[in-house]
């Protein structure tokens, strides 16, 4: 992907997550990564108006050569990128949004994982959702916590595209920003089935699971 198609992209997509209710006001952010760098939303920029030219472009090391302000939130898109390439090497674009049942559901999860497995698209299209505690946003523990967590499950052979940062949102990742906003879509689908079904919903059985694993390639 060339930059300028990048620039296209994270606007095209900024603008279908705000037109549809995923991200509000100017909550959340979209990078790419380049050959040569990367690209990211303006600190404080409404997904909804994004203009190609007035993003951010940072060099290989995150330092700045044109555009607006960059979103406070660049170290936490680089240590995704740093920790997911060993796992997912064609990792190219992170999202971050604060969806709302995503954010609702994480502000009473007391388990590891934001949603257990209950229906297949979840368990191939998004995987594990780990949860990190809290921290404030742009805090560099934040960066550090899931970096460490997307190593922890690769290694372990369950590559993650999602984590969630409680009472923040979801970051998830992909090789597109197409692939990753889907995989956004499905998570916060998901996050909404739960709470309408108030937590009563029974996962899917590990036959099942392990059925995905085999017929569609699933790293549950």
């Amino acid at each position: 992907m060339n930059e300028q198609h990048a620039r296209e992209e994270i606007c095209r997509v900024g603008k279908s997550l705000f037109d549809r209710g995923l991200v509000h006001a100017t909550a959340g952010n979209i990078s790419v990564r380049l050959d040569d760098g990367f690209l990211i939303t303006p600190t404080d920029a409404c997904l909804g108006l994004l203009e190609p030219a007035a993003l951010a472009l940072l060099d290989t090391q995150g330092r700045q050569l044109s555009g607006a302000p960059a979103s406070k939130t660049l170290a936490l898109h680089r240590a995704i990128y740093s920790a997911a390439l060993r796992f997912s090497p064609n990792t190219r674009c992170v999202i971050h949004t604060h969806s709302t049942h995503a954010v609702a559901l994480s502000l009473r999860c007391t388990d590891p994982e934001l949603l257990p497995p209950i229906t297949p698209y979840f368990v191939m299209k998004v995987g594990h959702v780990p949860v990190i505690g809290y921290q404030r946003p742009g805090a560099p523990a934040a960066a550090e916590a899931v970096a460490q967590r997307i190593s922890d499950y690769g290694e372990k052979g369950r590559p993650i595209r999602s984590v969630m940062l409680q009472r923040l949102g979801p970051n998830v990742w992909h090789d597109t920003p197409a692939a990753a906003m889907a995989v956004l879509e499905e998570l916060e689908e998901t996050a909404r089935l739960v709470m309408l079904d108030r937590n009563a919903c029974k996962p899917l059985t590990e036959p099942q699971i392990d059925e995905l694993r085999r017929v569609f390639g699933a790293h549950w």
